[in-house]
């Protein structure tokens, strides 16, 4: 099911199994995905890892995230692009920017409990049943729906990780941070670049992190400079040196050790494997 509206809005589900899931592989500019697997043992290779989804595992994908399929039982999928919803313009409706999309390294994989999924099973089947409604208030009903799915998932996150650790300002410095990290890796590469941006001293924002008593901020900039290290290298055909540029090193000596510091092997290396 497709909504196409007058100003190149575009919201689709489709619900995929292995006849279909071709269609996971197809491109929209500018789209952001939502996956809901509901089997076990579906099996995916996003930016080059493999990974395995089980039943009622949710995941969120951007346009940037490269996708390939092993194996695929069942999954329902919900595709919409900027100018159906722009979650970054209504970020105080339903936000989840920072944490569902434009985090600074991989995705989050969500886990439904039981109340969540009855509340995402009625946003979804009342979303399928709003394509019929061929009026002028299909586009702001499937809106609603759309922010009910992305609201659900964002408590989804919240619940199962450790944000409920932090207050509102520090959980909204976290979204933030992660952000602009994913806005700007390519150039800032340190806490204090990013601090400056956000107003606040690097000490702030690494107390924040610690509170979450996961990885320090510097460790977000750096795994982020990472995949998107990794992405290039194993999707296109660009000069190792033109890839360390395009991602603010000053020669190939200085990348080349960066990334053999993190993966433990040179970008050749790895580009050969």
């Amino acid at each position: 099911m497709k909504f196409s509206g007058r100003n190149n809005e575009y919201f689709e589900l489709q619900s995929i199994n292995d006849t279909n899931c071709g269609h996971l592989r197809e491109q929209q500019k500018d789209t952001l995905r939502l996956l809901w697997f509901t089997s076990d043992g579906n099996i995916l290779f996003i930016d080059g890892i493999t990974y395995t989804f089980n039943k009622n595992e949710i995941i969120c994908l951007t346009q940037f995230h490269k996708l390939e399929y092993e194996h695929i039982n069942t999954v329902n999928l919900l595709r919409f692009n900027r100018q159906f919803y722009c979650i970054l313009d209504h970020d105080s409706e339903v936000g989840c920017k920072g944490i569902l999309y434009y985090g600074a390294a991989g995705f989050p994989i969500l886990k439904a409990n039981d109340i969540e999924l009855e509340v995402l099973d009625t946003a979804w089947k009342m979303s399928s049943l709003e394509f019929e409604m061929h009026d002028e208030l299909q586009l702001e009903m499937l809106q609603m729906m759309l922010k009910r799915i992305l609201i659900l998932c964002t408590r989804i996150y919240k619940r199962q990780g450790s944000l409920d650790r932090l207050n509102a300002d520090q959980h909204n410095l976290v979204r933030e941070f992660n952000y602009q990290v994913e806005q700007h890796f390519r150039t800032k590469h340190s806490v204090s670049d990013y601090a400056e941006m956000l107003f606040k001293s690097p000490k702030t924002i690494a107390n924040t992190f610690r509170k979450l008593g996961e990885k320090t901020p510097l460790k977000f900039i750096q795994e982020r400079i990472m995949l998107e290290a990794r992405r290039l290298l194993q999707y296109t055909s660009q000069d190792i040196s033109e890839i360390g540029y395009a991602l603010g090193f000053t020669d190939i000596q200085a990348f080349s050790r960066f990334f053999k510091k993190h993966e433990g092997i040179s970008p050749s290396q790895f580009r050969q494997n």
